[in-house]
């Protein structure tokens, strides 16, 4: 399909998103040398070097010599928020464009997609008494109290993420719910302008079936390259507590190393896992579509236009 022209003032901007395991690496990489592009990743952990194979991180052999940005920009024992990755991706968008190329923004972290494109959220302050008392609870124990006191955001939300549960509790605390950034709705077959942005969508969202087989096949092939190994590394620099912030990968394959699940358990575990999470990332995808109203045309990919 041929993008129509876009008629507007405001820097053109490709954000390339999909489910885990989708392919939008190597999607990024293929717009980017057709278009003349830079890619910026859009991905909470591939920020952090030595997460390399629990997060599918690119190669440079795959890069095919497009520069990338935002990967490998921080030791995975500092913290990267919303609102680092927000000044991160301007200054950068800016940089690009200063060249003369294509920024495209590519990445299954979808809070920093709306952070970026729609603003952060209202500013709540910490709350150290209510912190200390949530850091008792577990990650279910959180995500429950999500749930219970605002679904919309809970939906958003990964279970398992403690420091965003516990922060979605703090603004719930403050406000009654987490406030909802609205997306203007522009008639069918237009784009769509976000902040200094004029928005050009590509969704990578394959089938069912296909995506479930290539969740496995990810996992199968990380875990022949040295996942546990890499965890092990990750563990030693970060301790536990911090390798339960990193992701499911992480999470899980540190309870193995703690003698807290079978080695035999790793793989069944971690693909129900990632097809939870998958199937979360294709329901905010369904958000998406649904709240711009844009032309969609189904083929192995999605194209929003």
């Amino acid at each position: 399909m041929v993008p129509s022209r876009l008629m507007s003032a405001k820097q053109k901007i490709l954000c390339i998103i999909g489910p885990t395991a989708s392919g939008k690496s190597a999607r990024g990489v293929e717009e980017a040398l057709a278009r003349g592009g830079e890619v910026l990743s859009v991905d909470s952990r591939q920020v952090y070097r030595g997460l390399d194979i629990g997060t599918e991180k690119i190669t440079p052999e795959e890069m095919l010599g497009v520069p990338h940005h935002l990967i490998d920009i921080r030791d995975a024992r500092e913290a990267y928020s919303a609102g680092d990755f927000v000044t991160d991706a301007t200054r950068l968008i800016q940089v690009v464009v200063a060249r003369g190329r294509l920024p495209i923004l590519v990445g299954g972290t979808h809070f920093y997609f709306d952070a970026l494109l729609h603003g952060l959220p209202a500013r709540i302050d910490a709350n150290p008494a209510l912190r200390e008392e949530l850091e008792k609870l577990s990650a279910d124990e959180l995500y429950a109290r999500v749930v219970e006191r605002d679904p919309r955001r809970a939906a958003a939300l990964d279970p398992q993420n403690r420091r965003r549960l516990i922060r979605a509790l703090e603004i719930i605390a403050s406000l009654g719910s987490v406030p909802q950034r609205r997306v203007p709705t522009p008639s069918p077959g237009t784009r769509v302008n976000l902040v200094n942005y004029a928005v050009e969508w590509m969704v990578v969202d394959l089938p069912r079936e296909e995506l479930h087989a290539r969740i496995d096949a990810r996992l199968t092939h990380a875990v022949a390259r040295g996942l546990v190994e890499e965890v092990e590394r990750i563990r030693e620099q970060v301790g536990d507590e911090r390798l339960n912030e990193l992701g499911l990968e992480y999470k899980i394959v540190g309870e193995y190393l703690r003698g807290e699940r079978t080695k035999e358990s790793l793989l069944p575990t971690l693909s129900a896992k990632l097809w939870q999470y998958a199937r979360r990332q294709k329901a905010w995808l369904r958000k998406l579509h649904d709240e711009l109203r844009l032309v969609v045309e189904r083929g192995p990919d999605v194209w929003l236009e």
